[in-house]
């Protein structure tokens, strides 16, 4: 996998943290911060589908299971 650079400023208090956090289980800061930011990209995208989600509208739940059995589903 090819890499790129990424350059950053963060509060000191935060990156001694990082530091000592990743120290004391042995991790390596790049790889916590790709799986960081990794898990935040897949957070927002979650928050979106649930707003189109909830802009949905929605079934009633007999309808859905009459029309389960009638295709033969069920």
């Amino acid at each position: 996998m090819a890499a790129k650079q990424l350059a950053t400023k963060i509060d000191e208090t935060i990156k001694d943290a990082l530091d000592l956090f990743c120290e004391d289980r042995g991790l390596k800061i790049n790889r916590f911060l790709e799986d960081a930011i990794l898990d935040k990209i897949e957070e927002y995208e979650d928050v979106s589908d649930i707003r189109k989600l909830k802009k949905e509208k929605s079934r009633d739940f007999q309808e859905v299971l009459k029309e389960l059995k009638v295709s033969g589903k069920l």
